[in-house]
């Protein structure tokens, strides 16, 4: 008896998500808005672990007697577990719901910046990252997730003021831990920080809980029409629209990404970081200035985003916002060198690129349905681990140091095997492939990831092959020009190539059927228009 209600308490702590089995609930505002303060809160508190990392860069390249590139290895590790293994985690969380999954997101998290702030090897750095983004990316998916699932009326408002959490979180702890570090030492900094924002992550996640059937509206915008049918993912990962999708969100947020974990080591290149500057008789060194502006800029840019394109439509926005954040990162890499404008400039850059955390996951939710959001999304959303191995390879353009392509090399074969296994051969070239053959595709993809992932962390593992170069040095200005270009092509995609895609797919007949409820609130809205 006991061990049965043991289990039956486990079941309603965890599955939440499985909620069809309760009575129909009344869509009731005050609940879901404290859901969706609830995900901001946990996204503010895990946002230090990307965004603050850039003054860490620099002490520690110094303790541990690296090069940057090599410390922003750990960076890109972050990034990537942070992303690539979202969707498993947002499958437990459709699955069994938020609670106990945030619980041991916000335990990695605290234990991550603990790990970073005893490493004496950059193993120990890389697996911390590991860590971190582990625990980052439960609580960035399942907030994200949760955004979409409690308000499919307002998707872009919603994802947009979730994602300016993340974005934001960190601009009143920016000056803090600055001072820390130089008063007391990275090391107190990771320690001390680590600890506060995982508590908070533990308290957010014994908060949160899905939406039960009857407890979100069925109306949406009239601007942006969306699917009525749910995709699986399965289902998702078989059309175009989702891998022109993870095409574009790769070339958008490079960028953003290279600006967020170098602005340190820029600022130092271009002698700006500890100049005074001062802005509505606020004055504070440059770098500090700068990083507050830019995270205040980057969470408020979410839901603004997001807002317009609840009115103007998803893809004219992105077109609008790519081409503003490739203006921005080429104004500041002409006029970095001035410490005013290198403060103004930085800030813009990162107003034109956190609207890809509110517009993505808006889009994805557009076209593939509710009922798998956070699962959905959390696929997308590892077009940016994709994205950030691009950060320490522009390390090393910019300094024309060398770096060794092992890890990128077997990352990349993986990610092609997948690609090919879940969509080119069957989608594409039409090819039957079995479950047996697909488990063994599979198998394979994630042998060369893993093995690329050992590469990266263990820096000494033999291989049969070698590739490390020296690389071009093209200073920042060669390797924003790039950001720049890949900015301008996700613009032009979204206007030429996601819009009629989107009318396509949502004038499919199984897509754009609507549910009877939907069609009774149609019918409600057209009979109170006459």
């Amino acid at each position: 008896m006991r061990s049965a209600k043991w289990i039956q308490l486990l079941h309603g702590i965890g599955h939440e998500a499985a909620a069809e089995s309760r009575p129909q609930a009344q869509v009731r505002n005050s609940t879901r808005w404290f859901m969706l303060c609830v995900g901001i809160l946990g996204m503010v508190a895990v946002a230090n672990l990307q965004y603050g990392w850039t003054l860490f860069v620099n002490p520690l390249a110094k303790q541990l007697n690296a090069e940057v590139s090599a410390i922003q290895i750990a960076f890109t590790l972050f990034v990537l577990f942070e992303t690539w293994p979202v969707f498993l985690e947002a499958y437990l969380v459709d699955r069994f719901g938020p609670k106990l999954i945030v619980v041991a997101g916000g335990i990695l998290a605290g234990l991550a910046w603990y790990l970073d702030s005893i490493a004496d090897s950059l193993t120990k750095l890389y697996i911390a990252g590991i860590v971190g983004g582990i625990g980052a990316g439960i609580v960035y998916g399942t907030a994200s997730g949760s955004a979409l699932k409690w308000f499919p009326d307002k998707r872009g408002l919603a994802a947009g003021l979730t994602a300016m959490g993340f974005g934001a979180g960190s601009a009143l702890t920016v000056i803090p831990i600055s001072n820390q570090i130089a008063h007391g030492g990275y090391q107190s900094a990771f320690l001390t920080w680590g600890l506060i924002q995982g508590a908070v992550v533990v308290v957010c996640g014994f908060l949160l809980r899905a939406p039960r059937p009857g407890e979100t509206p069925t109306v949406v915008p009239r601007a942006v029409p969306q699917a009525a049918k749910d995709s699986t993912p399965t289902e998702m990962l078989s059309t175009p629209a989702f891998w022109l999708l993870y095409g574009m969100f790769a070339l958008a947020v490079t960028g953003g990404l290279m600006a967020v974990a170098q602005l340190a080591p820029m600022a130092k290149d271009y002698k700006v970081a500890e100049i005074p500057v001062s802005i509505l008789g606020l004055t504070l060194a440059a770098l500090p200035f700068a990083l507050s502006l830019d995270r205040i800029l980057n969470g408020l840019t979410r839901p603004f985003f997001g807002w317009v394109s609840d009115h103007l439509g998803r893809e004219n926005t992105m077109a609008l916002a790519f081409g503003l954040e490739g203006i921005a990162i080429l104004s500041l890499i002409n006029f970095a060198h001035d410490p005013l404008l290198f403060v103004l400039l930085s800030g813009l850059v990162f107003f034109g690129w956190g609207e890809v955390y509110s517009l993505f996951p808006a889009t994805c939710g557009d076209l593939f349905g509710k009922k798998f959001a956070t699962t959905n999304y959390g696929l997308l959303y590892t077009a940016k681990g994709t994205s950030s191995v691009f950060v320490p390879i522009g390390s090393a353009l910019a300094a024309g140091t060398a770096f060794n392509f092992r890890a990128d090399i077997m990352l990349i074969i993986g990610g092609l095997v997948a690609f090919f296994t879940t969509f080119l051969g069957p989608s594409v070239l039409k090819l039957s492939i079995s479950k047996v053959a697909r488990r063994v595709l599979y198998g394979v993809a994630a042998a060369f990831v893993v093995f690329g992932l050992v590469l990266a962390v263990l820096r000494n593992v033999p291989t049969p092959f070698d590739a490390k170069f020296v690389m071009p040095k093209i200073g920042w200005f060669g390797v924003f020009s790039i950001a720049v270009a890949f900015d301008w092509i996700a613009a032009l995609l979204a206007l030429f190539a996601l819009k009629p895609l989107r009318k396509r797919w949502l004038a499919r007949p199984e897509v754009a059927a609507a549910p009877p409820a939907f069609r009774a609130v149609e019918q409600q809205q057209l009979k109170k228009a006459a």
